[in-house]
């Protein structure tokens, strides 16, 4: 039974932790835009685009980088 939560464990973990540069990417965007909207008085809006643009573009760049390791293979 310890094994059948150890492999479910490990599914639902690689969920979240698959890309590990995709991670990376995000929480550096989150926290240039949430410094820029503290800080640099940024709009909460233009902010919120920012968030929307760079995760759109991030996605972009795991999925390019997945399917050129795929083309490889």
């Amino acid at each position: 039974m310890k094994h059948l939560f150890k492999i479910a464990f490990e599914e639902v973990a690689g969920m979240f932790v698959d890309d590990g540069a995709l991670a990376i990417l995000a929480l550096g965007l989150i926290l240039i835009v949430t410094a820029a909207v503290k800080y640099a008085h940024l709009e909460a809006l233009a902010g919120g685009v920012m968030l929307l643009i760079g995760c759109i573009l991030i996605l972009l760049e795991s999925l390019w980088r997945a399917a050129r390791k795929a083309g490889k293979r």
